[in-house]
């Protein structure tokens, strides 16, 4: 009997759950459905996914979000900050830390230090979209992340002839454990990273060089220019009763107007000092002169004719008209002053119209530079990465794009060397210095 008036006891009590037990299913069930829908809409695009950085993931297992190099103002030209950059991201991500932002330096001294323009790296490179493009690689850190519980350790990087890069990367070694592993920061002293040893493979440079974005503000001015040179093609074409008109692959019409950039080293000091390089290393395949180079250019056919040819050049070239005369016919040479463009550079330090300058070229259909000058390599570098993203391994056949050639290397056919970065290369050495041993492979 007592069973029994149990049972019914329990039975009045759960009677009142079963309404809620099936609400909430039917709230569970409503919920899966709705995602169901809605998720492919909420699907973030791939192609979008670069803008998007989360501070909080993971990056290497190695890589501790509260461990940081601090290094010294990075200075001289535009590409040689870029490889000073890089070399200090890959020292941090091999200490496993990320990498406090640097100072880039705006103005081009090399002896007065004093003069250097300090330049933080979020000012020339957008921050955001370099950590979401390099995640997983390397970090930037800002210094607001420190919290300075514990004073930096000091790195003394070596120096002279005896410091080999045996000795530098068991230096690097050594800080990786013990007391400079245990501090907050390293400090790295002495030496600026360009002149680091080199102990990073090309692969790993180029990967850091593509995480790198203007900031919107000088990204808007390489489109101008860009624009003004696609604007002087068809201009060029209409006068020679050429039209533009076509059809592409996706059946849209009117591609953009293609153009050649041309790295032009004729300046009186580089012509100096490449003849010196010519004597010393008994080659004669670093300098060229205006005319070789004209010559040089004239045998590309990639492209059909009248094409524009923009000439980047120094300063000091820009009140000489006559780099932009004798050009074989279909060949319309333009520099900034001809283009009308000057406005754009003139408002800007050197380092930053050293940056519109490299991304006109690296964006040229075709380029052609001088294998010795560190500015051509890194945009053939550049333009060799987007290749490989591509899948092409090689620029070698017809049509394939993005082509780039070296004006002071003759080619198998007698015209300018085809030329690709060797991605396979151990070091940056033959990037940041120059060779002639170069090909479309």
């Amino acid at each position: 009997m007592n069973i029994i008036l149990e049972l019914k006891h329990l039975k009045q009590v759960s009677l009142p759950t079963r309404p809620v037990v099936c609400k909430g299913l039917v709230i569970v069930i409503a919920l899966i459905v709705l995602r169901a829908i809605v998720s492919p809409f909420l699907a973030v695009n791939p192609s979008e996914k670069e803008g998007f950085y989360d501070p909080t993931a993971d990056l290497l297992p190695g890589i501790r979000r509260g461990k940081f190099i601090e290094v010294p103002q990075i200075i001289w030209g535009l590409n040689n900050q870029k490889i000073a950059f890089a070399r200090a991201c890959l020292t941090a991500r091999f200490l496993n830390r990320s990498l406090l932002m640097p100072s880039l330096s705006a103005s081009l001294f090399y002896k007065e230090v004093d003069l250097l323009r300090p330049i933080t790296f979020d000012k020339v490179f957008d921050f955001t979209k370099f950590n979401a493009r390099c995640q997983g690689f390397v970090r930037l850190a800002r210094y607001s992340e420190v919290s300075n519980q514990t004073k930096p350790f000091k790195l003394q990087k070596g120096s002279g002839r005896r410091w080999t890069v045996e000795k530098d990367l068991d230096q690097l070694l050594q800080y990786r454990r013990g007391e400079a592993d245990d501090s907050e920061v390293i400090e790295i002293i002495g030496k600026h990273p360009f002149l680091w040893p080199d102990h990073w493979p090309v692969k790993d440079y180029a990967r850091i060089f593509d995480c790198l974005a203007l900031v919107p503000e000088i990204e808007t001015e390489v489109v101008k220019v860009i624009s003004k040179i696609r604007e002087a093609g068809i201009k060029a074409r209409h006068e020679a009763g050429i039209s533009h008109n076509k059809h592409v692959k996706d059946g849209t019409m009117n591609p953009p107007v293609p153009y050649i950039a041309v790295h032009m080293r004729i300046e009186k000091d580089w012509m100096i000092h490449c003849k010196k390089w010519e004597q010393r290393s008994n080659s004669k395949e670093i300098c060229s002169s205006k005319e070789e180079i004209i010559h040089k250019v004239s045998q590309i056919t990639d492209l059909r004719r009248p094409v524009v040819v923009y000439l980047a050049v120094a300063d000091s070239l820009l009140e000489d008209d006559s780099i932009t005369s004798g050009w074989r016919v279909g060949m319309v040479a333009f520099e900034k002053k001809r283009l009308g463009v000057t406005d754009i550079y003139n408002r800007q330090p050197y380092l930053i119209k050293s940056a519109i300058d490299f991304e006109v070229c690296a964006r040229a259909d075709v380029f052609v530079g001088n294998s010795f000058s560190t500015f051509s390599n890194l945009v053939v570098l550049s333009r060799t990465q987007r290749l490989y993203n591509m899948g092409e391994a090689s620029s070698c056949g017809e049509n394939v794009g993005l082509s780039s050639y070296a004006y002071n290397v003759i080619g198998d056919d007698g015209g300018p060397q085809r030329w690709m970065t060797d991605m396979s290369d151990t070091s940056l050495q033959n990037l940041s210095y120059g060779t002639n041993n170069i090909s479309c492979h």
